[in-house]
């Protein structure tokens, strides 16, 4: 692999990325741009997100050694690296974290968010309670329902959180409705948007606040496993947590990388959020990206059991490393996630996300078909507490 160094001045990830917003939105984004590129190597601001996320996040998250189910599937082993560990219970506290010191140092004391399961809107109001900040989060309101516990979490933290009744009322819409109030109020509002989608700088800065995932995953493989990993494997919806692991590892060019996509109720039915699977090349939400979108081109409404993978898109670096070929992308159907999320219950005594259940089912299956001394990496994204009800309801139990 060539020397990577995505994205390009323009925010480009080979045709991907780049810059699709309203006139309105253009100062704000070069604002933006220009501090991170002013901070980003500074050492008081290296210092002070480093110092926030050993004493207030709790990193470095440990590795773990997935011993009893690797057994029992008989084939090579699986690691987790415990992003369920960190504080508010998801990887989502890095990048929030890391753009709210933004905020602060550009002067901005109003914090826009949009959520879908919730976990990004629990970490942005987190760090909004820890800074004195006013937050306000967009959330579809079908997610509002499914995920009720996390919607409490955040008026718990201070936030407000907004309902949006249009379209799908899943994450898709809660974007734009951000978009709109970024749009009305962009000279006293930061957005702190949660993936690695976007208008540039987004998906490059959520990617390097989330890359110590990565970071850490390397000096610990090398530490506990005595050699880096066959695989890194990670769910993927926008990608921020799957960027996050995969970054680091991209110069490593003996390690395979999978991204695990939201196969719904299967790609053959429709009813999917698999956007590199089974989308197309379109600009959504200010990139130029892989979309899940009808032959006129509108986009489509997604499903998928977890709330946090139910996005039409895909962060532009996804779109670039499949074409490029540095990474591939599977899909696990709702099923299959369900199953896999059984089984970490019963068997190693952790709650996954939802999410992270998507590639730990494919880990599963692809670890069968692997010898006893190969090593997978599986991101554990996050915590299932918040999908419990989800879980119990398919299950038949209220409770």
């Amino acid at each position: 692999m060539k020397p990577y160094d995505f994205p390009d001045a323009k925010g480009h990830f080979g045709p991907y990325g780049g810059v699709f917003v309203a006139e309105t939105l253009m100062h704000a984004l070069s604002e933006l741009q220009q501090a991170y590129e002013t901070y980003r190597d500074e050492p008081e601001f290296l210092a002070e997100f480093h110092s926030e996320l050993r004493h207030f996040v709790g990193r470095p998250t440990p590795i773990y050694h997935a011993r009893r189910w690797s057994e029992e599937l008989g084939g090579a082993q699986i690691w987790f690296k415990r992003e369920d560990l960190n504080h508010t219970g998801a990887h989502k506290i890095n990048n929030s974290l890391g753009q709210a010191l933004l905020a602060r140092r550009m002067g901005k004391k109003r914090i826009i968010a949009e959520t879908g399961a919730g976990q990004h809107g629990v970490a942005t109001a987190t760090v909004c309670a820890r800074y004195g900040m006013e937050c306000i989060v967009y959330m579809g309101s079908e997610d509002v329902k499914r995920q009720a516990p996390n919607v409490y979490r955040m008026k718990l933290l201070g936030a407000t959180v907004v309902p949006v009744e249009s379209g799908s009322k899943t994450l898709k819409d809660a974007l734009n409705e951000a978009l709109r109030d970024w749009v009305t109020n962009v000279d006293t509002t930061f957005y702190i948007i949660g993936t690695v989608a976007g208008p540039h700088p987004y998906p490059m800065l959520v990617r390097n606040f989330q890359s110590v995932i990565g970071e850490e995953s390397i000096v610990q493989m090398e530490q506990y496993a005595g050699r880096q990993p066959d695989y890194v494997v990670a769910c993927v919806g926008g990608g921020s947590n799957a960027m996050g692991i995969f970054y680091p590892y991209l110069k490593h060019e003996d390690v395979k990388l999978i991204g695990v996509e939201a196969a719904g109720h299967g790609v053959s039915t429709g009813e999917h959020a698999a956007s590199i699977g089974a989308g197309q090349v379109g600009v959504l939400h200010g990139n130029r990206t892989y979309v899940i979108q009808n032959e006129h081109g509108q986009v489509k409404e997604t499903h998928s059991i977890s709330a946090g993978l139910d996005y039409p898109g895909v962060g532009p670096e996804h779109a670039w490393l499949n074409d490029s070929a540095r990474a591939s992308y599977v899909g696990v159907t709702d099923d299959e996630a369900l199953e896999a999320f059984h089984t970490c219950c019963r068997i190693e005594g952790i709650i996954p996300a939802l999410e992270s259940s998507h590639a730990l089912a494919h880990a599963a299956k692809l670890a069968k078909t692997l010898s006893r001394d190969r090593i997978v990496l599986v991101n554990l994204s996050g915590r299932g507490d918040k999908d419990i009800n989800t879980v119990a309801q398919r299950s038949g139990i209220e409770i």
